[in-house]
């Protein structure tokens, strides 16, 4: 672990799992209550004194907080030696999370990579000062202007889906905003971010303190960053239960809250729509690393009458999808993260065909490591259960609908809201998507997802935008201040 500047063992170990062989992988500090107060105080006390105690390396006068041009500097630093040991945070990232070397290529890695590249960019030129003028009051002139400044201490809370993606979508920006940050891996991935403390530690000048990056398997630990009044901004990403039980443990110290939560989101095809790039988007889609994002359109709304013809397409994509080894490049779908997250995703389809929902095709558990086929359900409610809860694999429901104002009705019956497709005629589909209520929506197959698009949920989806000028400004404090004119 990475703990006031110092690369630190601790006392006890947990272990990390290949998901694709059910075997061990490595072990992990299990980070201890009192390494996480020591965190905690470490970035406190790097936030409130950075820059005046300096690092051996000398890193340049004033505070982290308020010296732009070393925050700049460390996060070049940072892309240089992310990018430098890239094919080794890949192999890492394929064995503990299971990610194909395409996912690596994109959302697992290097899309991830670029994220801190695009903040030391933006910050360059980010105005930290906005002036607001004069005003005339009690018969003088005042001049008036904020200042954007650091939100101080954040507690980084990261699910184990993406784990490069979601550290460094949160580490780039808070480090941007001059705050300090303890980083808390998920305990299903716990070495991937691991190694990317190793990598500040050790080719950075980030002074000691400033990011701190803690492994734990004992939830007490997420505890104290949510609960101690040294910590000023939670930003978690990860299951809603979780982040309403994260939200009300914040709310006794009134700190900031950001929160990426679940997603339901649906993917409506019109009746004009071409049914065959439908069906290819939404089967790979959804198989994409497991079925094993937020985002995923995991809900397809189809026109009634259209419905056997769409299916059918949709099962024939699912049969070309090609599961196991995440080191072949052949292979397009790699494995769930544990078995437990198996048995979830299995005993949810089982109870949606106990209700009355059809097995098209998939629903098997393969082996060895933690697999499962892609899965295909139809005649499922809309209010059931598969089509209302997030599910976190393989598992794409059908759902018929009578017209568009219908479709639309399906798609916002959940209590998420974080995104979601249409797939039709451009100005009727652009229609359709501004009546969904989520907080990206992706229109005949267009992608949203880059460092510079904020990205976050409506309803129970989450709280605030990650990436994009946004992402930093969730990070940021405006302090107004005013002056009388005295000539």
């Amino acid at each position: 672990m990475l703990i006031d500047g110092r690369l630190v063992a601790g006392d006890r170990t947990f272990a990390s799992l290949n998901p694709a062989t059910g075997e061990i992988l490595g072990y992990a500090p299990d980070g201890s209550v009192a390494d996480a107060e020591a965190a905690v105080a470490a970035a406190r006390r790097a936030f409130d004194t950075g820059g005046q105690e300096r690092s051996d390396r000398g890193v340049g006068s004033g505070t982290w907080a308020t010296d732009v041009a070393l925050r700049v500097r460390c996060l070049e630093q940072l892309h240089r030696a992310l990018v430098e040991h890239r094919d080794e945070l890949a192999a890492l990232t394929t064995a503990e999370v299971g990610a194909t070397p395409a996912l690596n290529q994109g959302a697992q890695l290097d899309q991830p990579i670029d994220i801190v590249r695009y903040y030391a960019e933006l910050l360059k030129d980010y105005p930290l000062t906005e002036d607001l003028g004069n005003i005339e009051s009690r018969g003088m002139q005042h001049h008036r202007w904020v200042e954007k400044e650091a939100g101080g201490v954040v507690a980084a809370i990261i699910a184990y889906n993406y784990p490069n993606q979601l550290a460094l979508a949160k580490l780039a920006p808070a480090l941007a905003a001059g705050c300090t940050v303890v980083l808390k891996g998920a305990p299903d991935t716990p070495l991937v971010t691991l190694a990317l403390g190793e990598l500040i530690a050790n080719h950075t000048d980030i002074p000691p303190g400033v990011v701190n990056v803690l492994s734990s398997s004992d939830p007490a630990v997420g505890a104290v960053l949510t609960t101690s009044p040294d910590v000023d901004m939670v930003t978690f990403t990860g299951s809603t239960p979780t982040g309403r039980r994260i939200m009300a443990a914040a709310s006794e110290t009134l700190k900031k809250v950001f929160l990426e939560l679940g997603g339901k989101s649906a993917a409506i095809v019109l009746d004009d729509a071409d049914f065959g790039t439908a069906a290819v988007f939404s089967a790979f889609s959804m198989v994409t690393h497991a079925g094993q994002g937020c985002a995923l359109t995991s809900r397809i709304l189809v026109p009634r009458k259209h419905h056997d013809e769409i299916v059918e397409l949709i099962k024939t994509n699912f049969g070309h999808v090609r599961y196991g080894d995440p080191n072949d490049p052949a292979t397009y779908m790699g494995p769930l993260i544990s078995e437990a997250q198996r048995d979830k995703v299995d005993g949810m389809v089982k109870r949606a065909v106990e209700a009355g929902a059809t097995l098209v095709t998939g629903g098997e558990k393969k082996g060895p490591g933690f697999f499962y086929t892609p899965t295909l359900l139809t005649n499922v409610d809309p209010d059931a259960e598969i089509a209302q809860e997030e599910v976190f694999g393989p598992v794409l429901v059908v759902i018929a609908y009578d017209d568009d104002d219908d479709a639309v009705r399906i798609a916002n019956n959940s209590i998420y809201g974080l995104s979601g497709a249409v797939f039709g005629g451009q100005e009727r589909a652009l229609a359709v998507a501004r009546r969904i209520r989520t907080g990206t929506f992706s229109i005949n197959g267009g992608n949203y997802f880059s460092p510079d698009s904020p990205f976050g949920g409506f309803k129970q989806s989450g709280i605030g935008r990650e990436m994009g000028k946004a992402g930093l400004e969730e990070f940021l404090e405006g302090k107004t201040y005013a002056t009388v004119v005295t000539s």
